[in-house]
């Protein structure tokens, strides 16, 4: 019965240790990496704010060409001259802006606090409806091709009926459709929509959050199977304080250094797992020049969750040695 007993204490020890480096790792992960301050904070560090022009041209310009509705003169707009009016006409504040509540409307879908992702066209609209949308419409017609004779006729004749031909005029000719323009600008503007509605078309069954949850509350109750081990090997083999103090001071110091090192050294790993999440559920919410901008982000979204790990293997390790350092002297008294 004894030999039964200690075989069933070793296994749970074995078993702690693993189940415990794991559950310290899950928790941690789970905690951090579904949070949008986490990546906004390393958006911060990355400096990655100043690319959002081009995740936003890439957004707007697949929006217009899917609307029917949507002018004429706003489908020949390309992905690379929305970038420029965006960076134009945004400043920097504007497009933080702009980036976190995007970065915060993925993660309120995820963490289902809201049923839809978007991104709020809303400051570019006030922007481009001011002052600036006009330089920006001017630097646009600026850098197309001459206009043809047609292409003048149909200007003209845009100007009223409210189609304007996307092409470069003489400076004199500028100069007199500039207050015509602008009148247009306010209606082009208001073709733009208000948001960018990035919720993956589907029924129920197909929302990615379910498996999402389910991979999420495995890793939130991941720290019971290591406490319920503990437990149990404490009913088969602890019989005194000192028996406590030698069990329980080995696997603390066990499991808090491998779980140290494996934060130092497993960011690389971390960074793949973040990747492959974020790849397979979190594709199909944001445009595809996202999905890079987001991947970069990851090496270091993984340092920031692994720095609690760090400190909490640490912690744990230091009071796992006290424990067996407590062993020692305990004995030595005896």
């Amino acid at each position: 019965m004894k030999t039964v007993q200690s075989t069933f204490a070793w296994l749970c020890a074995i078993l702690f240790v693993v189940t415990g480096v794991a559950a310290i790792l899950l928790f941690n992960i789970e905690r951090s990496a579904f949070s949008a301050d986490t990546f906004k904070q390393a958006f911060e560090k990355q400096g990655l704010y100043t690319r959002m022009p081009a995740i936003l041209a890439e957004a707007v310009h697949t929006s217009i060409m899917q609307d029917a509705g949507a002018e004429p003169f706003l489908k020949v707009v390309t992905v690379d001259e929305w970038q420029t009016g965006i960076t134009n006409l945004l400043p920097p504040e504007d497009l933080k802006l702009l980036s976190d509540n995007a970065v915060g409307s993925v993660f309120a879908y995820l963490n289902n606090e809201s049923d839809t992702v978007s991104i709020s066209l809303a400051p570019l609209k006030i922007r481009l409806a001011g002052p600036g949308g006009i330089d920006v419409v001017k630097q646009l017609i600026e850098a197309q091709p001459d206009c043809t004779a047609q292409q003048l006729m149909q200007m003209g004749l845009g100007l009223i009926s409210g189609e304007v031909a996307l092409c470069k005029p003489p400076d004199e000719m500028m100069n007199l459709i500039a207050p015509m323009l602008e009148s247009q600008l306010q209606i082009i503007t208001n073709t733009i929509p208000d948001k960018i509605n990035l919720t993956p078309a589907g029924n129920n069954n197909a929302d990615p959050r379910m498996q999402l949850d389910r991979i999420r509350t495995v890793m939130r109750l991941s720290p019971i199977l290591p406490v319920s081990l503990l437990v149990l090997l404490t009913i088969l083999a602890v019989r005194s304080a000192t028996d406590l103090l030698k069990w329980w001071g080995y696997l603390f110091l066990i499991t808090g250094g491998i779980s140290f090192l494996a934060a130092v050294a497993g960011s690389p790993v971390l960074r793949l797992f973040i990747q492959s999440i974020m790849q397979r559920q979190v594709a199909d919410l944001m445009p595809p020049a996202f999905i890079p901008f987001l991947a970069e982000t990851v090496g270091i979204v993984a340092g920031q969750i692994l720095f609690p790990v760090v400190i909490q293997g640490a912690v744990l390790a230091t009071l796992g040695f006290g424990m067996v350092a407590a062993t020692f002297i305990l004995s030595r008294k005896a």
